[in-house]
């Protein structure tokens, strides 16, 4: 019983403190896609623990096969011991029906929102076929709009979209670096990324560490796109684009755009000096983040460690019911 204890305290604990102190960490902006992995390293370990809380109190009613030897049914009564819990049948049960239940409402919520924001994506595309005009030399395309606005519709054919009155706001090299910008959202394919954090935010709508990691993620994603624009443009041309865009923005729900509400947060990043995260810390938080994910396996594992080390499977078992013995 020791085991689905210890995981469900450590999924709460961790649904509870995880956003508040990862939201302290300023790093995590320093470095986007390391923020963006460790806010999903987080979600993922609170649905890790329940899940495994779940399979770690089912685990004493599964039925074990013991057609393979007399030796698999004298270690998995031994494993069953180790995991049993007071409630009998009735708390195994109820452990089975939560892993699944909280596997099968995500899953579902996954699912239903790509099916939706597919068919949107899909009729808005239609739509610009029959309004749009190609940019001279590049793949995006322009719509007539009174509103400045730049945005990605992601894809098989990812599309980027400008409006007339974006264009007239941007000077040729802000073009360019939104256009890198909204290229960066496509190849990350950061929609799916903000799809499956919508997904875990819909599946438990009270949990308000699903509701943080959706918003955090959805302001990392973009500054993501803004360190790859930089790349070819002034981090103040990308700057000066974003404000200019912000100020009269009309973008799509399910559309991926430069200017948006982060986009004050933003334009100071870029304005500030440089600052990186360095390898080396980089490379610490990503192990820190992997670590952490590792951890409740161990906790699931920790009664079966305890059942080899007090012999209770021990290899002579197998010399007893060998064939040939006595």
């Amino acid at each position: 019983m020791t085991a689905p204890i210890v995981l469900l305290i450590f999924g709460v604990s961790t649904a509870a403190l995880g956003p508040c102190l990862l939201r302290r960490l300023g790093w995590l902006r320093r470095a986007p896609r390391l923020g963006i992995l460790v806010w999903q390293a987080l979600s993922a370990l609170v649905v890790l623990t329940v899940v495994l809380a779940g399979l770690s109190l089912a685990l004493p009613a599964i039925p074990w096969t013991t057609d393979v030897a007399a030796l698999i049914e004298s270690c998995t009564m031994a494993l069953r011991a180790q995991y049993s819990t007071p409630g009998g049948a009735a708390v195994s049960a109820s452990g089975a029906v939560l892993a699944l239940s909280v596997l099968g409402r995500i899953g579902y919520c996954l699912l239903r929102g790509l099916h939706i924001s597919h068919r949107m994506k899909k009729a808005q595309l239609h739509a610009l076929i029959a309004v749009a005009r190609r940019h001279r030399d590049t793949e995006a395309l322009v719509v007539d709009h009174p509103s400045a606005a730049a945005y990605c519709l992601p894809g098989r054919r990812g599309t980027v979209v400008f409006t007339t009155a974006a264009l007239q706001a941007l000077d040729e090299e802000q073009f360019a670096a939104v256009l890198a910008h909204e290229r960066a959202h496509l190849r990350g394919r950061h929609h799916l990324i903000l799809a499956a954090a919508d997904a875990l935010q819909r599946a438990v709508p009270r949990l308000s560490a699903f509701r943080i990691a959706y918003t955090e993620m959805s302001a990392l994603v973009e500054m993501a796109a803004d360190d790859d624009a930089v790349r070819s443009s002034p981090r103040l041309t990308v700057a000066t684009a974003l404000v200019r865009l912000a100020e009269q923005s009309n973008t799509p729900l399910t559309a991926l755009a430069a200017g948006g509400g982060t986009a004050v947060t933003r334009v100071r990043r870029l304005v500030a000096p440089a600052n990186p995260l360095g390898p080396a810390r980089t490379a610490v938080a990503g192990m820190a983040a992997a670590a952490a994910l590792v951890l409740p396996l161990f906790i699931l594992a920790a009664p079966a460690a305890t059942t080899t080390q007090h012999l209770l499977c021990p290899p002579e078992t197998y010399q007893e019911i060998s064939p040939g013995t006595d």
